[in-house]
């Protein structure tokens, strides 16, 4: 299937979301189900243009032979072909029954993947998935080369390890991401104490996902201002986060509520950019408008 065009008039705005669909089940022992499939029907309610996604199932065995539904084909292509998206994936842990990791989908075209291991020990293994997508002619504002850079993370559940990990994902963009494009980095952070985020300040990133607020600094909102994504029943942590360079968010979403708790830990995160010149790539103003999306 073809991927459809976007659903709003580019470059006038972009929608981007941000999720960590928990692998595709929900659950434990015999109570665990799979909800890949609905799923898919939530992730086509946000009519998103670029989808982050973490904890992306390739293969499972166990699940394939005990699951009832469970796809033939890795949870990426399931879910890209069904939204009529185009999709990239990579490995980012590989454990006895199969391998899970970070993807992404797109309304448009791929000019090429790669991956970055960030992982801190071997207890944890994490990746970065670098995306690299082919915008329409007259996009990003007076960039010559229409690409846009999107990076999607998963970061560790040790305060030192995101810490080591967000200065390798910070050195990554500064290597492999030429300053005059546009990027997008999202994704689980993991960071519910809201100590990240000065190191992508440093590379002219900003945070798109914090609340709208007259005293927020969009360079590193505290706490209290970043979005709350877990758990998706009744968000009260900021764990997943949008950040981007060479775009202006004018609109913030985040689904949650029982319909979203049905299909994974998370809440997904929303957010609604537009392109900016490259001499107006600099931080914004404070704040973006929020709506909520309940389920």
């Amino acid at each position: 299937m073809h991927p459809r065009t976007p659903a709003r008039d580019w470059p006038q705005a972009l929608r981007v979301a941000s999720y960590n669909i928990h692998k595709g089940v929900l659950g434990m022992g015999p109570a665990k189900r799979l909800r890949i499939h609905a799923l898919q029907e939530g992730l086509r309610s946000l009519d998103a243009d670029v989808v982050l996604l973490q904890e992306v199932q390739f293969e499972h065995r166990r699940h394939a032979m005990r699951l009832a539904g469970w796809p033939e084909q890795p949870q990426h292509e399931l879910l890209g072909q069904g939204l009529g998206m185009f999709a990239a994936y990579h490995t980012n842990a590989r454990t006895r029954h199969g391998e899970h990791g970070n993807a992404l989908l797109s309304r448009f075209p791929i000019l090429g993947v790669s991956h970055e291991d960030v992982s801190d020990h071997r207890f944890e293994q994490r990746g970065l998935l670098h995306v690299r997508l082919a915008l329409p002619q007259g996009s990003a504002g007076a960039a010559p080369a229409q690409v846009l850079h999107c990076v999607v993370v998963h970061f560790g559940l040790f305060r030192g390890g995101r810490k080591r990990q967000i200065e390798r994902l910070a050195e990554f963009l500064a290597r492999q991401v030429p300053a005059h494009e546009p990027v997008i980095v999202g994704g689980d952070f993991n960071d519910w104490r809201g100590e990240l985020g000065l190191e992508l300040a440093a590379a002219g990133l900003v945070d798109v996902s914090a609340r709208a607020a007259t005293a927020v600094d969009p360079r590193h909102p505290r706490w209290h201002h970043r979005t709350r994504t877990f758990p998706a029943w009744l968000p009260l942590m900021p764990l997943d986060r949008i950040y981007v360079r060479g775009f202006a968010a004018h609109g913030l979403g985040l689904g949650w509520g029982a319909d979203w708790a049905r299909l994974s830990d998370h809440a997904p995160l929303l957010v609604d950019l537009t392109a900016q010149a490259r001499d107006a790539q600099r931080v914004p103003g404070p704040g973006v408008a929020r709506h909520i999306l309940h389920g």
